[in-house]
């Protein structure tokens, strides 16, 4: 029967522990795995949006720096037309003086001419030979002499190499003439080339005819057709994602587009997508790797977790009869305290009665002197050892009752000193077993505080239960008691300080929080010093901490002379 009854508790505990595990993983393991994933993938969603907002804001703002760069040069060319004449800027020097001046902080300008109206040089500045050339026939002579202010797209022109220029017109003596300057091709592109993110992006500019103005920077080359051009013009910014092919590679490529106003060309950046979400991935790798080995972790604790309760509880079950047994026991032993206060009650009503007839006695030998002198010695050693004894049986039985009794805690007046002694004398046989010493040092001149005594004695056994574990493994030590009044003379200090192995640094600040213990598994519960440090804000008083790793550890206990008002009126 008994076999039965084991095999039947096996497969108990068997499916017991598979429906733990199978309750963890369902409560815990698939909400984690399902919010990990669903959150992955918001969070993917989320920062995508966010880069592509990132590179929308960079390149409209460097549409912004391009547009102003442009308009800054026709303004200043329209500003120098406006305010010279033709017979000034013809003048030998004043033209090269313009032009340095422009040039002063940055290379802006290639060259600057003057141009009448029949499209011949009447004054040139620049490293080309350029003074005989005739622009009658170029297209944007024909531009700026309608438009009035002009800013071409790329073209070679006599100097066989790509350039824009900005011209404007002005109208002197019946006659019209331009001011026209090339724009620095190097500085232009620089400026163009300045938004360019990673290893794999580029950024170029296209006409409204799709001919490239700078260069790209992985395909194509400047004044060439661009692949795949719409020529659709639009204000806003727009993205495009499109797969390129490079050596038999394919790439896919993030394509933000916005146009220019004056003149209207087309900012292009392109992004390899690989390189520019690749934090992302980074990011989602890692989130992924993260839940799935938490998840992996979960399930390996829960397994041995579960498999821990499941032992426990077999434990337990083995274990319950004896607890019962226990429990019988601790009634006998509950009847046994009753008993021994009725008892120890019972007992002080002759020790009160004994001691009166000793009192009797003493009185009446004072009144009739005995006259034998060796049986009056005797006769008072008797009585005197009456006295001794019988006030030692009334300590035992007042021991005996505060044992088997629960009294309420009340507010006394104690003195301090008296207190320390008595605690020093209760603990000193324990800590002399370890090889630890008390040395006291107590101020005969502090008055008596009013206090619960019982709470204070706690405290203190806690602290020097706490000073004495400290020592261990040493085999020595000294835990020094000291009092004294407080600075402000309206409280006692209660110095305790120990030379144990210390506390870290990194511990000092917690000693106090509930479940915070630096002892071994199974040596300590961790709420001795939250309790004590409860039990002082309790009383009114203050508790500080310093500690030396490896030279020990000071408890300073300030406790004011009466505590405060409401543990008077519940005491």
């Amino acid at each position: 029967m008994d076999q039965n009854r084991e095999g039947k508790n096996k497969k108990d505990y068997s499916r017991l522990f598979r429906r733990f595990i199978f309750l963890t993983m369902v409560c815990s393991l698939f909400p984690l795995l399902l919010a990990g994933w669903a959150i992955n993938i918001h969070y993917s969603e989320f920062a995508r949006e966010r880069i592509l907002k990132t590179l929308q804001t960079r390149v409209e703002y460097h549409k912004k720096i391009i547009e102003l760069f442009l308009k800054e040069n026709k303004t200043r060319l329209d500003f120098i037309a406006r305010t010279n004449s033709i017979e000034f800027l013809i003048k030998e020097g004043n033209l090269t003086h313009i032009l340095n001046n422009i040039n002063r902080d940055d290379w802006v300008l290639t060259d600057i001419g003057i141009i009448d109206e029949n499209g011949d040089h009447a004054a040139y500045v620049g490293p080309y030979k350029l003074i005989d050339k005739n622009y009658s026939n170029a297209f944007w002579f024909k531009e700026v002499m309608e438009k009035e202010i002009y800013t071409s797209d790329m073209f070679m022109g006599f100097r066989k190499e790509p350039h824009f220029i900005m011209a404007v017109t002005k109208k002197e003596n019946g006659r019209r003439w331009i001011l026209r300057a090339t724009v620095n091709t190097d500085s232009f592109r620089s400026l163009v080339e300045n938004v360019r993110i990673g290893r794999t992006g580029d950024v170029y500019i296209l006409n409204s005819k799709g001919i490239y103005q700078t260069s790209p920077g992985f395909s194509g080359e400047i004044l060439t057709q661009a692949s795949g051009f719409k020529g659709e013009i639009h204000d806003d910014l727009k993205f495009r994602f499109l797969e390129i092919v490079d050596r038999d590679v394919k790439i896919k490529k993030i394509v933000c587009e916005t146009w220019l106003k004056d003149p209207r060309w087309l900012l292009v950046v392109r992004v390899g997508e690989k390189e520019f979400f690749e934090d992302i991935r980074h990011a989602n790798r890692a989130t992924l790797v993260s839940l799935h080995l938490s998840a992996l972790i979960i399930l390996i604790v829960t397994v041995f977790v579960t498999n821990h309760m499941v032992q426990v509880i077999k434990k337990r079950d083995s274990e319950l009869e004896e607890m019962n047994t226990q429990l019988m026991q601790a009634g006998k032993l509950a009847s046994i305290g009753e008993l021994s206060a009725g008892v120890a009650h019972e007992i002080n009503n002759p020790l009160a009665i004994i001691m009166t007839e000793h009192q009797l006695l003493l009185d009446a030998e004072k009144r009739t002197p005995i006259t034998d002198p060796e049986f009056g010695e005797q006769f008072a050693g008797s009585l005197s050892q009456i006295g001794t004894q019988v006030r030692r049986c009334a300590h035992i039985t007042k021991n005996l009752m505060k044992f088997a009794r629960r009294t309420k805690s009340v507010i006394e007046t104690i003195n301090i000193n008296v207190f320390v002694r008595e605690v020093i004398d209760l603990m000193e046989r324990e800590a002399k077993s370890d090889g630890i010493t008390f040395k006291s040092v107590l101020d005969d001149t502090i008055p008596p505080i009013l206090t619960d005594p019982s709470q204070l004695q706690q405290v203190l056994l806690n602290i020097i239960n706490n000073a004495i574990a400290a020592h261990e493994n040493k085999g020595y030590g000294m835990i020094t008691i000291a009092t004294r009044l407080s600075n402000d003379k309206t409280g006692i200090v209660i110095i305790v300080e120990d030379t144990g192995n210390g506390i870290k640094d990194e511990d000092i600040e917690k000693v106090f929080d509930p479940f915070f213990t630096t002892k071994s598994p199974g040596q300590g519960t961790g709420l001795g010093l939250s309790i004590c440090y409860s039990i002082v804000k309790q009383l009114g008083g203050n508790i500080h901490v310093e500690s030396d790793v490896g030279k020990g550890t000071l408890f300073t206990l300030t406790f004011p002379l009466k505590p405060p008002e409401n543990l008077l009126k519940h005491g």
